[in-house]
Formats: C-alpha cells, structure tokens, sequence
C-alpha cells in the first residue's frame, strides 16, 4: 500500500503486512490532525449519518470502545455485536454470510474474532471496508499501529527517531498478537535492536524472528530479565490465558515477569519508556505493572490508549476517504468537561 489517498479508501485494513512506511507516515499525519477533535478543542461532523458496524466477537474493552469513540468524534454513529452468543454465528451462520448481511446495514465495520484468519474471511464477503480488531493469536493491525505512533512520540520527546531504537519485549511473545504486529511494523525502520525476553514456551514465533533479521536487525532472546538493559522501550505483555488449553498450563507462567519500581531501577535506564498493551493483569500472582509505578513519567500506557483514538479516527478517515475534509465539517464544542488533576 502506497500512501495515495486512493489506496486507502474503500480498503480493508487486515494486516500490517499492507503498509510501507511511506503508508505510515501518512496514517501518522492524519492523526495529528485529529488531536483537537479527540482532546473536545472542537468537533467535526465529517462522518455524520455514517454507520460503523462494530462486531466483537471476543471480550474487549479499551479496543471496543476506542474504535467507537473514533467514529462517534468524526460524526458518525456505532451499532455494535458483543459476543458470539448474542449473533447468528452461534446459530451455525458462516461469516460470509454475516458479512453480507452486516455489511448491508453499515458504512465500515470493525471486527474482533477469536480465531486467526477470521477476520479475513469475514472481509471477504463485506460489501464496505473492514478493519481489524484482533484475529486469535494472529494479528491486531491498529494495536500495532497506534503502538508505533506512541514509540514515535516517545522517542521524539526524548530526541531520537525509531531508527535506531533498542525495544525489549517481555512476556507472553507466542500468543502475544500485539507483539507480532508491532514487530513486523518495527522491521521496516533501520537499525532496531529487540531484545525479546520469555519463557522458553512462550518465545516470539519463528515467523517473526525471521523478519526481524531478514530486515537486518539485531535481536537478542532470552528467558531471563538479567542484567543492565539499554532499552528506549520495555514492551511488557500479559500472559494470554484463553489461548492456553487450560487454566493451569496458562498459571505455570504467571507472575514470571513483573515490573515494579525496584526491578524498572535494576534494570532499566531512566529514560526507558514502559508500555503495555492493555489490559493489565493487576492480580497479585500476576501483577505485570505494579501500581507503584503508576505516577512515573515514564509510564506510557495511558498515552497509548489515548493515542489508540486518534489511529483509529485516521483509518476510518481513510477508509472512507474524507481526510481532507475535517476542516470543511467543523462545529464548535457547545459543552466543558472538566479535567482531573490525576
């Protein structure tokens, strides 16, 4: 995918494998422009009388309700599927047939599915472009996406570019979709060092290893957090207990790696930014982010969600072809909400 305008409009967005960095660049510069329609300095009815179509077939939380919050700040209005128990698929309807059908009665749609390739199957039959929300333990493009324009923010406060970043990436590597992803998006820049740390059984997929050093990089696996790390970014992950066969094979590895102030200290760099997906598993025999790190300065989760939001008000923008058009539909904000001093 070029980053022309017309390679995005009326496309599915499925996989990072569809963008260059020149694509990225592009969906990165749309974003910024959506800072004022996201932080309520103004409002715009670009999208007013579309309808997203968003379908969770997998329990979600921030990636839902991202994807809505998006498409309700660029006007439009969400219709939304939870659950596979409340569609037609636990009837036995395939999901050809549910993207007929769905696609008939929306503008764009959003998916999250459970098993891999799924979502591509659905897009297969939509009659409008469909964004991926998650497949299994496949893939979640606009995760990734949003993960790389948090590292480029990160990195530009501090500097430096993402060419050239050292990453470590900790936890759950095998069905850690996110990671996968954001991966394959990390092998298009130059010069990135990953060091990927887990379990022997949860390691990062042999896939991804290799276009990591196909794309010239270094990479370091271990099973170990050891050591002084020279990290701009600590990537930690949650361990993805429903892909596990069971729950005990998936509570052999929880709590294997924990991040607190004193482990952040030994092994980590001042500048070293933390960042995580989401959710967090704050059960004390997990407690992946302990919340003594709540206040750092460092700590970027929250400005990844928040950033979520405006990747995804700049795909379904793209999507549907009216990027160039926020200015023309702007409205002024008629209500104050108050910030907290959190």
């Amino acid at each position: 995918m070029s980053a022309s305008t017309s390679k995005f409009a009326g496309n599915h967005i499925l996989s990072v494998n569809q963008f260059n960095r020149d694509a990225i660049e592009y969906i990165f510069h749309i974003a910024n422009q959506m800072q004022p329609y996201a932080q309520r300095q103004k409002r715009t009815e670009v999208l007013r009388g579309a309808i997203l179509g968003n379908l969770f077939f997998e329990p979600s939380t921030r990636t839902r309700v991202s994807f809505g919050t998006a498409f309700n700040l660029l006007g439009g209005e969400v219709r939304e599927t939870v659950g596979m128990s409340n569609s037609a698929l636990a009837k036995g309807e395939s999901l050809y047939d549910t993207a007929r059908v769905l696609s008939g009665y929306s503008d764009i749609i959003a998916m999250r599915h459970p098993q891999a390739g799924s979502v591509a199957e659905f897009a297969a039959g939509s009659r409008v472009p469909v964004l991926n929300g998650g497949d299994g333990a496949n893939e979640h493009p606009t995760q990734a996406l949003l993960d790389l324009y948090t590292i480029e923010k990160e990195c530009h406060a501090h500097g430096s570019s993402i060419d050239g970043l050292n990453i470590a990436m900790i936890g759950d590597l095998k069905y850690g979709r996110t990671v996968h992803s954001l991966c394959k998006l990390l092998s298009l820049y130059k010069n990135v060092h990953f060091t990927l740390i887990s379990p022997t059984e949860l390691a990062m997929p042999e896939s991804i290893l290799t276009a990591i050093t196909n794309g010239g990089h270094q990479l370091t696996v271990t099973d170990q957090l050891s050591g002084s790390l020279d990290a701009d970014i600590c990537y930690q992950t949650r361990i993805q207990e429903e892909r596990f066969t069971s729950q005990s094979e998936a509570d052999k590895f929880r709590g294997k790696f924990r991040l607190d102030q004193q482990i952040y200290t030994k092994h980590f760099q001042s500048k070293t930014v933390i960042m995580h997906p989401l959710p967090r598993d704050s059960r004390a025999e997990a407690n992946e982010l302990d919340n003594d790190l709540n206040q750092h300065p460092n700590l970027a989760i929250f400005r990844q969600t928040d950033n979520g939001v405006l990747v995804r008000m700049a795909l379904f923008a793209l999507s549907l072809g009216v990027e160039n058009l926020l200015q023309q539909h702007e409205k002024p904000v008629l209500w104050h909400t108050p910030k907290s001093t959190l």
